[in-house]
């Protein structure tokens, strides 16, 4: 049986109210993250059905190891979400895991993916910086001219970008995404656009520093595609830290899991799964685990999926 996951939302300073057209209750139109599939400490999804109803996905993983395969991780190792950034994000940077491990008490590193579910005409994204050094980097944040010389991006909806640990981004205003990473949520913040100019402790550059990357290039996603029983499959990136997928269901389709446990998101349309014969009923929204129990699975409807694994 699929584990069906309760939504966590997160309120922020840029975030707004597009997260209403998942069909999600939100808390106000200050919502800007909306926490899919988690069992990180700062949002426990609680399991909707089953024999594990009302149970948190960390607690299940803990206690069941048998559901995910046995994998050996301590932690559950994914976290999936959706950003709705009226405002642009504060721009940051993540740690690898050899950094986040020694110094944020053996936590993950995060690496990520995004998918652009809707961006506005113009709207860009922020990936790595025009610096080659650190000294660059500090020298530019003293005299207040970093944003004038970070590489920024203009997307539209249906792009891919793959954010490896230690790059500097940001999400701009008027876009909507759909992101894979690493379950972690470590952050360190090096420009909010003055929106805490009065608190300079909200920011955390000596970190940022550390672990900042200066690349040469803006790395690139090329998906592979395919057509399965009539369906576009996209490979979107498979690296050491997941594989991403995404699928455009019209139909019927005979779905076979590539690994034993597989994160599951339901970003348009509807329909249904079925499962051993039992209907689980799917809308825009939606977000589950596929378990090494779910054998036997079929899409039936018409939908736009993200499927990650590792």
């Amino acid at each position: 049986m699929p584990l069906f996951l309760k939504p966590i939302f997160h309120e922020k300073v840029w975030g707004g109210n597009q997260l209403l057209r998942f069909n999600y209750d939100i808390p106000s139109d200050q919502t800007g993250e909306c926490w899919g599939i988690s069992a990180h400490p700062n949002g426990r999804n609680v399991i909707l059905n089953g024999p594990y109803a009302d149970q948190t996905l960390d607690r299940v993983w803990n206690d069941h190891r048998e559901l995910f395969g046995d994998f050996p991780s301590k932690d559950f190792p994914l976290l999936c979400k959706v950003v709705d950034a009226k405002e642009p994000l504060s721009v940051h940077v993540h740690p690898d895991d050899a950094y986040a491990y020694e110094f944020e008490n053996g936590q993950y590193g995060k690496s990520e993916c995004w998918y652009i579910i809707d961006a506005e005409e113009d709207a860009e994204i922020i990936i790595g910086t025009a610096f080659e050094n650190k000294e660059a980097l500090q020298e530019a944040i003293d005299s207040d001219t970093l944003l004038e010389n970070l590489r920024k991006v203009k997307v539209k909806p249906g792009e891919f970008y793959f954010i490896p640990a230690g790059t500097i981004h940001s999400i701009g205003a008027g876009i909507t995404a759909y992101e894979t990473m690493q379950s972690s949520d470590i952050s360190y913040r090096i420009y909010d656009y003055h929106r805490n100019r009065h608190d300079e402790t909200s920011l955390d550059i000596e970190k940022a520093l550390d672990v900042t990357q200066f690349l040469t290039e803006i790395p690139s996603v090329v998906p592979e595609n395919e057509i399965i029983e009539n369906h576009k499959c996209s490979h979107i990136v498979s690296n050491d830290f997941f594989t991403m997928v995404k699928w455009e269901v019209s139909g019927t389709l005979n779905y076979m899991k590539p690994r034993e446990f597989c994160l599951v998101s339901v970003l348009e349309g509807e329909g249904n799964i079925i499962i051993d014969g039992e209907i689980f009923k799917l809308e825009k929204g939606s977000n589950f685990i596929l378990t090494s129990e779910d054998l036997d699975s079929v899409f039936e409807g018409n939908f736009t999926l993200i499927i990650s694994y590792l």
